[in-house]
């Protein structure tokens, strides 16, 4: 979707304006911006759902039909270029059936994922695996921008067939947890500097705090200087882009993992996938919410907009203090046992 915007911004005849109906108005980024929310409204409702199913159904064919539906709800909004459908809730569907569907797949992943590795490694190992989510966006926008200045609907029906296409793969293949003997029943980015870190000192909500800590001062640097030069914008893009995404990555995988298999759960790690769904649902209110407020603070001046992320940061740093008092707490008395 954020293709055929940039279709639109550009204009098919490069006069800037959008040549598809109903997209063809002066409101067109109001029309864009309702897209937006239908879907990530739509995936942070639906992940509070998929959890509880994700534990009843066998993850290979959860997470295959999830794939089929995303890459079928994928393909039916591009197929809405070659059938000339001109009216918005057609695609406004599309986006909240495609929200809903997509819910399947990081609940799933996450317990797959956490069922062969313990949590001695686990930190690592995600950190590592999450890395896909970077390289996915990178390369979806790079597939679906070859014709994005042409027939832009092939810029959905072409990535609908390729993730289809992989969950067939995933329904042939997928090998849900290990099942050799003397490994617990397989339970028992920035994000891999997160996840390694965090496995070395067994602090995850530590080291979410400390790169948050440091993720605001260089938020305010960026403000000031990244106007500097598009050398200067990258550089501090990447230091910003990873002091945020490894809490981000560490949460929404490693930590996941950590409370889905807690031994208060007496070894039910189906609990794995209602867990990931609950936090990973939290975050994408997060991720509906953050464009709404930067859109409404904006014409206030950037500033406001960066002064609105650094505070989301420091709130982010308060919830976790608890956490974080308790991890000290324990490094704190075993260092005393030590000694004693």
């Amino acid at each position: 979707q954020s293709q055929l915007h940039l279709n639109c911004s550009n204009g098919s005849n490069g006069t800037g304006d959008c040549s598809w109906a109903p997209f063809d108005g002066d409101n067109y980024k109001e029309l864009f911006g309702a897209l937006d929310n239908a879907f990530l409204v739509a995936y942070a409702v639906g992940m509070f759902i998929s959890g509880i199913f994700g534990e009843r159904l066998p993850l290979r064919y959860y997470l295959s039909s999830g794939m089929l539906l995303s890459g079928l709800f994928t393909a039916l909004f591009g197929l809405g270029y070659f059938w000339n459908i001109h009216v918005l809730w057609y695609y406004i569907v599309m986006q909240i059936c495609n929200g809903l569907v997509q819910t399947t797949g990081w609940p799933a992943v996450v317990a797959c994922v956490g069922n062969w590795f313990g949590k001695g490694k686990r930190g690592l190992i995600m950190g590592v695996w999450n890395s896909h989510t970077s390289v996915g966006n990178i390369v979806g926008s790079l597939l679906a921008g070859v014709w994005v200045s042409s027939v832009w609907g092939l810029s959905f029906v072409v990535p609908g067939i390729v993730i289809a296409s992989v969950g067939i793969v995933c329904f042939f293949f997928l090998v849900e947890r290990e099942w050799l003997p003397g490994r617990g029943k397989g339970v028992s980015a920035g994000g891999i500097v997160a996840g390694l870190v965090s496995d070395y000192t067994g602090g995850r909500a530590t080291t979410c705090c400390v790169m948050l800590v440091l993720a605001a001062p260089m938020l305010f640097l960026y403000n000031h200087i990244g106007q500097n030069g598009i050398g200067t914008s990258i550089a501090m893009l990447i230091v910003c882009g990873g002091l945020v995404n490894g809490p981000y990555a560490l949460i929404t995988t490693a930590v996941s993992a950590d409370l889905g298999t807690h031994e208060s759960l007496q070894g039910n790690a189906k609990a794995l996938s209602t867990v990931t769904a609950i936090i990973d649902g939290t975050g994408s209110i997060g991720a509906a919410l953050g464009p709404l407020l930067a859109g409404l603070i904006s014409p206030t001046g950037w500033n406001n907009v960066f002064y609105m992320l650094i505070t989301a940061d420091v709130l982010a740093c308060l919830l976790l203090s608890r956490v974080v008092l308790k991890e000290t707490r324990g490094w704190c008395g075993s260092m005393a046992r030590k000694r004693g």
